[in-house]
Parts: C-alpha cells; structure tokens; sequence
C-alpha cells in the first residue's frame, strides 16, 4: 500500500523558499501569480496493516513540525 503525506506550512508562517520560487517565476516572464508557497511531499510504502492513527502519529512525531506545518494524508 502506498501512503501520500502532504506538508506544508501554515499560513501567517514567512516562506522564504516560496518567495524565491515566486520571484525567479517573474524574472522567466511569468506574470499573474499572486503567491507561491512551497511544501514536501513524503510517499510511503507499507503493509496493509498500517492504520491511519499511525500515519498521523508519524506526522506529529517525525514528518511535520505541527507548531508551523500542516499536513494532509492521502491514502491510496
């Protein structure tokens, strides 16, 4: 089974990664974007047997800093 987690920062957070994406964007004459925000996408591979309270506990513990990131579970 396979396990998509999605982490990003929470908003208000500054987001320097983002902000250098947003202006290189410009300076290739992509006009329009009012924002960008970056995050990571952290894929795992596991037995059925892994439950959902697992993942989260995974997040809280080790994949997310949950004091300024969020992050999404998508199971497939």
């Amino acid at each position: 089974m396979k396990t998509r987690i999605f982490v990003t920062l929470k908003n208000g957070v500054l987001d320097p990664q983002g902000k250098a994406i947003h202006h290189a964007l410009e300076g290739l004459g992509f006009d329009g974007l009012r924002d960008v925000r970056a995050g990571r996408l952290i894929e795992l591979e596991h037995d059925d047997g892994v439950t959902r309270a697992e993942m989260e506990a995974m997040c809280q513990k080790l994949l997310a800093n949950t004091v300024i990131e969020n992050f999404e579970i998508e199971e497939n």
